[in-house]
């Protein structure tokens, strides 16, 4: 203890229990084990009013988990919250911040309020107990929710099996820190120096107790900045410990000098401010365990079962960047209600997915098979309310300019949702005619009707009339059905079609009208984009491909060329869903040199594609010594285990894809796995010098160093990343966009290669005991997508980044008639400017009716940032927070009411509420 040795100490006691939903046993074994818990926690509080409080873990999905099976317990359980004997909030889930988007922690904080407000009581207290790793932005997200706080377990101290905490030297002089975000704002740190459990089943025997907390308070005190110190009362699943109370009468009786409480974080976080009196160590930006030894960092979870990051990225997409913007625009011009309940639904049923133990891929079988359902059911949700809001939208697009090309034509609403213009190719399916089961037309000749329509003689204009390249998929007859909101359901037959072509310069968070049309006069030529045998290029970039199917892209801007970019990787793995253990002494494999299939199959005016396949065999697995290892719970760091001599096929098919107004070069691989305990990793050589890098994270582009401190020991430097990685010397530089592949490692290897992880196969959970998982071998069909993204200086000022957030995000297109609208065929719903500021969302506020926008300043220095929206219900704007309460108000920038501008602090993360009228 620092100070305060004379002084006298208080042992602040907060009972808890942490609450995995779902880990080493199933979902709903965990919640069979709640309702005991909870029941066991009221009729402690209502018997013994010596038991004080309890913290229901920072998440107040436990409520709901609870009431699902105790409905009939709800009126009690409201009691002891409104009391302030159960402490709750504010967050929904214990999510894991890397691995899940920046909007899913923001809405992860606003539905925690959102729930607990019911009970008129929230715990301000920035709990991340047992997050592996915490994002830099924390301390801001923290403190524009009102709160002044971060409680966390990892990021700056080692932890290892069991986790067990090393008794070692770390960032911070004491367990109170201050941490400072990117931005410049600061919250009081609390490091679990000795976990979350160290003040766990307290003995009420004197002379049990007398050795127990003659160790406790030592350690506490060891790390403590002042005589506050601080007693977790629980752990994983922990049951309440009944005769806590019994047990602190022992303590009082056994040590006079102490003052033990049955505390909580509200009076511990006021007694620590108070007692405060020496200067606190500042530790800035992300706790990734950057000084540790690097083998419990967890940082491998980013990769394990791939499949399940992949899903969340499609289903945090759909929300965040398609079904929240597009419905409340929607509601905004006055074409439809927002369906709050819907998306607050969708979103609590993919955050079941966030919590640490689910997202990252580090449970038992059971478990991730229920996630993939919840995926489903979020991500259907969420397309039915794009389905309703885009037509919706595109029944308010006047497309009456299309009358001039007859009856006939067919016109079609494609919706940019990004934050940026955006040119890119575009998949639309229309139905050229319709015949309906209520017409009374038999059914033979139904459908002889539908496929004797003549689809041939067509080409597709924009808004202006000008046409359009594109290629058409005759889909041929199809069954389909209206589901009207005032009659039965109505089946159909229909001749359909599947259009592909190149949207060029769609709108910013807008919208682009098209028809097909029967107008074959009106066609356009334009050359190919391949420039060789294995070559392609656009104004941009250039692209050869080599017999071993690497790649040599150049950047025209620069002149420099990427050169052997796209080498696959394969390793062991004889690790766990935590982390990565290469075998010793086993080299890596590569298809650098291994002669690839390479041929074309797409060459049109907008877009050239190759097919490249590698046939390659790997090893069938570990060797025998591995089974042995985990049937004996080896740390993983110490196994012996090497592979096996019998080899499987393992068959990369690549797709390599340039688009004629194309940023970058798309990836997309796929492949049947058959091997276990092993990596896949694509590399990506940039021969670039730089000691650092960056990486999208949550709110940032954060700037990490590519060699770690001295104290790492783990040959891998594995990092998480979102949407990119990037390797720049300040003149150049090469970024990897990525969907749903949130691992990435920049190699010591002199040419700083950025290599992104497509695959990880490993055969167990790990951690504290022997938990086989045969499933999270990944065997079978897995893809990814890669986008290849040269640059100029940092990848901000020249769109290389806005371009890798533009490749997340997919196009949304529907089929309207032609008619008139309050809508231009070419329309904006937004309008702004702001040099490295990135849009993150557009949404209504559940409170105010609102809508909400957000940015985020990609830079650590000021930045301004102009809005126009085009939105004639629009009133008023404000500032506002990440839990959409006002600020301050904003002075109105031009003629519109809404427009303003404002300056964005370095790294700031910029609300804005616009009142509708």
């Amino acid at each position: 203890m620092a100070n305060g040795d004379n002084k006298r100490r208080t042992a602040h006691i907060i009972s808890h229990t942490h609450w995995d939903r779902e880990w080493y046993l199933p979902y709903e074994k965990h919640h069979v084990r709640l309702i005991a818990l909870m029941d066991t926690l009221m009729d402690t509080l209502e018997k013994d009013t010596e038991y004080r409080s309890f913290y229901l873990d920072g998440q107040t999905i436990i409520i709901e988990d609870y009431l699902q099976v105790r409905p009939d317990q709800r009126e009690r359980l409201e009691k002891w919250i409104r009391e302030g004997r159960i402490h709750i909030g504010p967050w929904y889930v214990l999510q894991d911040a890397f691995l899940t988007s920046s909007e899913a922690n923001v809405r992860n904080l606003q539905i925690g309020h959102q729930d607990a407000a019911h009970y008129d009581t929230i715990a301000k207290v920035g709990y991340f107990p047992d997050t592996f790793g915490n994002i830099g932005q924390a301390p801001q997200l923290m403190r524009q929710a009102g709160i002044d706080n971060a409680v966390f377990g990892r990021g700056v101290k080692p932890t290892g099996f069991n986790n067990e905490v090393a008794d070692s030297a770390y960032e911070s002089s004491f367990s109170e820190l201050i941490w400072e975000g990117p931005d410049g704002s600061r919250v009081l740190g609390i490091l679990f120096a000795n976990w979350y459990s160290n003040g766990n089943e307290v003995p009420v025997d004197e002379a049990e107790a007398k050795e127990y907390w003659d160790r406790k308070l030592a350690d506490a005190g060891k790390y403590a900045s002042t005589g506050q110190l601080l007693f977790m009362n629980g752990c994983d699943h922990q049951p309440i410990q009944t005769d806590l109370p019994e047990a602190i009468r022992t303590a009082r009786k056994l040590y006079p000098d102490t003052d033990f409480v049955h505390s909580n974080f509200t009076d511990y976080l006021a007694s620590l401010q108070s007692a405060l009196d020496t200067d606190l160590s500042v530790v800035r930006g992300e706790l990734r365990s950057q000084r540790t030894d690097g083998w419990s960092t967890l940082v491998n979870t980013a990769s394990a079962r791939v499949y399940l990051k992949q899903m969340n990225q499609v289903g945090q997409t759909m929300l965040e960047k398609v079904a929240e913007p597009l419905a409340a625009f929607a509601h905004a011009a006055g074409k439809a209600q927002y369906p709050h309940h819907l998306l607050n639904y969708a979103w609590k049923t993919l955050m079941q997915n966030h919590p640490h133990d689910s997202i990252c891929g580090c449970s038992v079988d059971e478990v991730h098979r229920e996630m993939i359902t919840r995926f489903d059911k979020s991500r259907h949700v969420a397309e039915t309310i794009v389905d309703d809001s885009k037509l919706s939208l595109a029944s308010a697009v006047d497309t009456s300019g299309f009358e001039r090309f007859g009856r006939d034509a067919l016109p079609f609403v494609v919706f940019n949702t990004t934050g940026w213009s955006h040119s890119g190719v575009v998949e639309v399916e229309l139905d050229v005619a319709r015949v309906y089961f209520r017409d009374g037309i038999g059914f033979n000749e139904m459908t002889r009707m539908m496929k004797a329509v003549d689809v041939t003689g067509r080409t597709l204009v924009d808004s202006d009339g000008k046409a359009v390249s594109h290629t058409m998929a005759d889909l041929g007859l199809q069954f389909g059905y209206d589901l009207p909101d005032d009659k039965f359901r109505q089946p159909y037959w229909a001749r359909r079609v599947k259009l592909t072509f190149e949207a060029s310069v769609a709108p910013a968070i807008g919208l682009q009208a098209y028809a097909w049309v029967l107008d074959a006069a009106s066609t356009v030529s334009e050359a190919s984009l391949l420039t060789g045998p294995r070559a392609m290029g656009n104004a941009q970039l250039g692209v050869e491909i080599a017999e071993d199917g690497t790649l040599a892209v150049t950047d025209f801007a620069s002149g420099r060329t990427y050169r052997d970019l796209l080498i696959y990787e394969n390793t062991g793995d004889i690790g766990n869903e935590y982390m990565y253990k290469q075998p010793d002494g086993v080299p890596a494999l590569t298809t650098k040199g291994l002669a690839a299939e390479i041929r074309v199959i797409e060459d049109n005016a907008y877009r050239a594609s190759f097919e490249i396949v590698h046939h390659w065999s790997i090893p069938a697995s570990a060797d025998e010594l591995f089974e042995q290892e985990k049937q004996e719970a080896v740390y993983y760091p110490y196994r012996k285990a090497g592979r096996s001599k019998e080899l499987v096929p393992l068959t990369i098919r690549t797709v390599v894809s340039l688009e004629r107004s194309g940023r970058g070069v798309g990836i997309r691989t796929t492949f049947n796995n058959q091997a276990k305990d092993h990596r896949v990793r694509a590399l990506f050589p940039t021969d670039l010098a730089a000691s650092v890098h960056r990486a999208d994270a949550i709110f940032e582009v954060a700037v990490r160093d590519n060699e770690p401190a001295a104290e790492w020991e783990n040959p891998s430097n594995a990092q998480h990343q979102q949407a990119f990685a990037d390797v720049s010397d300040g003149a150049q530089g090469l970024a990897i966009a990525n969907k749903g592949l949130n691992e990435y490692e920049v190699l010591r290897d002199g040419r700083n290669t950025i290599a992104v992880t497509l695959l990880r196969s490993v055969a167990e959970l790990g951690d504290w005991g022997v938990f086989p998982t045969p499933e999270a071998q990944c065997l079978g069909e897995h893809t990814a997508e890669l986008l290849i993204l040269p640059h100029q200086a940092d990848g901000t000022a020249d769109g290389a980044f806005a371009a890798a957030y533009q490749f997340q995000t997919p196009w949304t297109a529907v089929q309207t008639g032609v008619h008139g609208g309050t809508l231009a065929p070419a329309h904006a719903f937004l309008a702004w400017e702001g040099e490295g500021v990135a849009f993150s969302s557009a949404k209504i506020a559940g409170a105010t009716g609102d809508l909400m926008l957000r940015w985020f300043n990609l830079r650590p220095e000021a930045a301004s940032l102009s809005v126009q929206p085009n939105v004639e219900t629009a009133a008023s704007v404000y500032k506002s927070d990440v839990l959409e309460r006002t600020v301050e108000a904003v002075t109105p920038s031009g003629e519109a009411a809404a427009a303003f501008a404002a300056k964005l602090g370095p790294c700031e993360i910029f609300t804005a509420g616009v009142a509708l009228k």
